[in-house]
């Protein structure tokens, strides 16, 4: 059974998700700091680039949104082309293809309305798409683009086609959605009731647009607590536990419209103890941060993640079984599959992940952890992700759809000092540069007889522990007495010299 748990603060509200009381999700909203994803926005072409078939579109934001190619919805495009191409003749649906670029289907200074679908990250703006989606309860409509598409968890092919039959009689014409897997088992009501509070929603998102100034943000989603709501709220949710009395008649108010039935769940807690403190979350978020994950097993998972991809490797740790080292293997790799499958849900890790599974020599053996691995990501995962399957030297190379910032990056900053590398430099290494650095200085300044060389204390310890003598020849070298003093307030690499009277 799952429990939502939603914790209000002045300051933050933080919303865990927990199944058989594991953390599964966790969401985090700050008022000063806005959430660009869903978002609807005027936007203004700012540059188009036909090389990588991108444009740059102006949404308001400190970095410009960048639009692909792909991210531009057929029908506009295969417009934009004719208006191109019409010379008196009606071109063909070849001509069209051969003819498609962003240079044709944009200009500069264009006002267009664009969806932000991606959070921007590192040094990149917002990912922006033409391909609208709005989500609802038990759809997500897809108004411009005339497609209909069944989540891959309803397996029954009977309801698949059912529900796709039953929502084409609710589809305005030109619109498409994707039935979501909270609608398995609905009626047609609950899909035309939902379908019409969607394409009511997109009518006034264009409606806005022509009235909006360009970078204005004119449709933004749900708030956090009445979206995951929405997302999460079905029968296998056991209770909603908020902190805030505020928040529970705003949550029972929602959930009492949308799904009347569930909303004898929606609770208030008081405590003492607070509420993440009485389920254990917060521990579970410190551990979610850190790079190794242990197994029940006695194994170990080593999760690091670099710009480009996401690398796991795993290991037996203590493990050593009861049977062959064979089985010993498979069973800890079977288990590592079912932690990887939780851990880049909850860590939202995605892009190009390459997993190091234990070597197996026997064949059967990979293709057991493929399968499992396969189920256990479409079991646990809402994301869509494609794995491929293991290889001789236990490889797994999989992506996984991407959706703003991992967990890492949103309650993390880059160390100072290593500048996110994972490494500082040895005392070693600092002392011999300062040596160095000193040594130079003193040449270049022409600096002889008695001299206070001021250090840090670290490096000061290590110069008179294990190279007192180097300082000596230095001396030499120099033709000067050195008097070595410490400065607890002194970075390692930096130092002062000034002559004695």
């Amino acid at each position: 059974m799952k429990k939502i748990l939603i914790n209000q603060d002045v300051w933050q509200t933080r919303i865990a998700v927990l199944s058989h009381d594991k953390l599964q999700d966790i969401y985090f909203y700050t008022s000063s700091k806005e959430d660009l994803e869903k978002s609807f926005f005027k936007g203004r072409v700012s540059k188009i680039l036909p090389g990588i078939q991108t444009a740059f579109v102006d949404i308001g934001q400190n970095k410009a949104g960048f639009l692909h190619i792909t991210e531009i919805d057929r029908a506009l495009a295969t417009e934009k082309v004719i208006e191109h191409l019409q010379d008196g003749e009606e071109p063909t649906e070849r001509e069209i293809k051969a003819s498609i670029d962003i240079s044709k289907i944009f200009t500069e200074s264009e006002d267009i309305l664009v969806q932000v679908i991606k959070e921007p990250i590192h040094e990149k703006g917002a990912k922006l798409t033409t391909c609208f989606t709005i989500p609802g309860r038990f759809v997500v409509l897809m108004p411009n683009i005339p497609q209909i598409g069944v989540s891959k968890k309803i397996e029954n092919r009977e309801e698949r086609t059912r529900l796709k039959e039953l929502l084409t009689s609710c589809l305005p014409s030109g619109m498409g959605a994707i039935i979501r897997t909270t609608a398995e088992g609905r009626t047609v009501n609950d899909l035309k009731k939902d379908v019409a509070f969607l394409v009511a929603t997109w009518r006034s998102i264009l409606k806005k647009f022509k009235k909006a100034k360009h970078g204005e943000n004119i449709y933004t989603d749900l708030p956090l607590s009445l979206r995951v709501m929405r997302d999460h709220l079905d029968e296998d949710v056991e209770m909603v536990v908020t902190d805030s009395k505020t928040d529970q008649e705003a949550l029972f108010k929602f959930v009492k419209h949308l799904t009347p039935e569930l909303s004898d769940k929606i609770r208030f807690y008081e405590g003492p103890p607070s509420l993440f403190e009485r389920f254990d979350i917060d521990q579970q978020i410190e551990k979610a941060l850190q790079k190794k994950v242990s197994l029940r097993s006695g194994g170990t998972l080593i999760i690091e993640s670099t710009e480009a991809m996401t690398v796991i490797d795993v290991n037996t740790g203590r493990f050593t079984g009861t049977g062959s080292l064979e089985d010993t293997i498979l069973k800890t790799n079977l288990e590592a599959a079912d932690e990887i499958a939780t851990q880049l849900r909850l860590r939202n890790i995605g892009g190009l992940i390459v997993i190091d599974f234990i070597d197996m020599a026997n064949g059967g053996n990979r293709l057991k952890l493929s399968k499992f691995f396969e189920k256990m990501l479409k079991e646990k995962d809402k994301f869509q992700s494609v794995a491929l399957k293991v290889s001789e030297f236990g490889i797994v190379q999989m992506t996984r759809k991407r959706s703003g910032k991992t967990l890492v990056q949103q309650l993390t900053n880059v160390c100072q000092n290593c500048s996110g590398s994972g490494h500082i430099k040895s005392t070693a290494t600092n002392a011999f540069f300062v040596l160095k650095k000193f040594k130079e200085e003193m040449k270049r300044q022409g600096f002889s007889g008695p001299i206070v060389l001021a250090v840090s204390l670290k490096i000061f310890d290590y110069l008179i522990q294990n190279e007192y003598l180097a300082v000596l020849q230095l001396e030499k070298d120099l033709s000067c007495k050195i008097t070595l003093e410490s400065d607890e307030y002194s970075e390692d690499t930096h130092f002062l010299i000034s002559k004695t009277a």
